[in-house]
């Protein structure tokens, strides 16, 4: 079966810090560029960072230094570690092969 599946989401305090995990299947992961996005509600899908399959990784500015993404090949699975973390950061977040498959997300929420 083709698909990804997120997990790790949930209810963290200003300052803290989650993982989030995405595991693949169905799809040759270790060629696969991987991407994590976010939409929060009222506001349009945004990439938040992205992995090539050799490991280049690129981040949106309003993360970078917060958030790092990162793959385990061995695994089929990328992740997404988020420090210090913001409730502007609250958002549902999304993995992705860069728009060919979507995970049914996970709900991130920074509030105290």
């Amino acid at each position: 079966q083709v698909r990804l599946v997120e997990s790790g989401g949930g209810l963290v305090q200003p300052g803290g810090s989650l993982r989030l995990s995405c595991a693949a299947s169905g799809i040759i992961f270790s060629r696969s560029p991987m991407a994590w996005y976010r939409q929060a509600p009222g506001k349009q899908r945004e990439l938040v960072a992205g992995i090539t399959s050799g490991g280049g990784t690129n981040y949106v500015d309003s993360v970078k230094g917060r958030f790092t993404i990162s793959r385990d090949n061995a695994k089929n699975t990328v992740y997404l570690q988020m420090n210090s973390l913001k409730p502007e950061d609250t958002a549902v977040y999304y993995c992705s092969n860069y728009g060919v498959l979507w995970g049914q997300g996970t709900q991130v929420t920074v509030s105290s």
